[in-house]
């Protein structure tokens, strides 16, 4: 397997686009209703929000296997040492294989000195957990985040220390 990780520039945001729709209609239907998956993608992955996201300081990466985009990631700081991972998602085909794994290894490497890397994980989404469970987060607390149209994010807010 061919590994390689690029940094997500605006030429990129397509990509982004395309590999959210995907891993979120196969990923998110057994844990959300479909119209709640539309909602969150037209609201999250509209091209005009990834570019916001850009512009606010959002790192996004793409992961390759043999040059094919698999999977992407998305960190922010607002003070250089915490950091929030805001997106992190691979294809369904491509889990258990390590990808997760090599991803945020890379994602790490990426980031200077970090004190804390912070994630939301919706509740019901086990495997996502596990994994982070696997990587070193604990969960901090629970929480409801309302996110518009009747809508809420059911998610754990889980936190890596990292050991400096």
């Amino acid at each position: 397997m061919n590994l390689k990780f690029k940094k997500a520039e605006k030429e990129n945001i397509a990509v982004i686009a395309q590999l959210a729709e995907n891993i979120w209609r196969r990923h998110y239907s057994s844990i959300i209703s479909m119209e709640q998956i539309e909602y969150m993608l037209n609201k999250m992955y509209a091209s005009e929000s990834i570019l916001r996201q850009m512009d606010e300081g959002h790192q996004f990466t793409i992961v390759y296997i043999n040059d094919k985009p698999i999977g992407y990631s998305s960190v922010s700081t607002k003070d250089g040492r915490n950091y929030f991972l805001q997106k992190f998602y691979v294809e369904l085909k491509d889990h258990g294989k390590g990808v997760g794994s090599a991803l945020f290894t890379h994602l790490l490497k990426q980031l200077n000195k970090p004190e804390t890397i912070e994630l939301t994980v919706n509740r019901k989404n086990y495997k996502a957990i596990n994994f982070y469970f696997k990587n070193g987060f604990v969960i901090k607390e629970t929480a409801d985040f309302e996110i518009g149209n009747g809508y809420f994010m059911n998610d754990f807010v889980m936190v890596k220390k990292m050991f400096l």
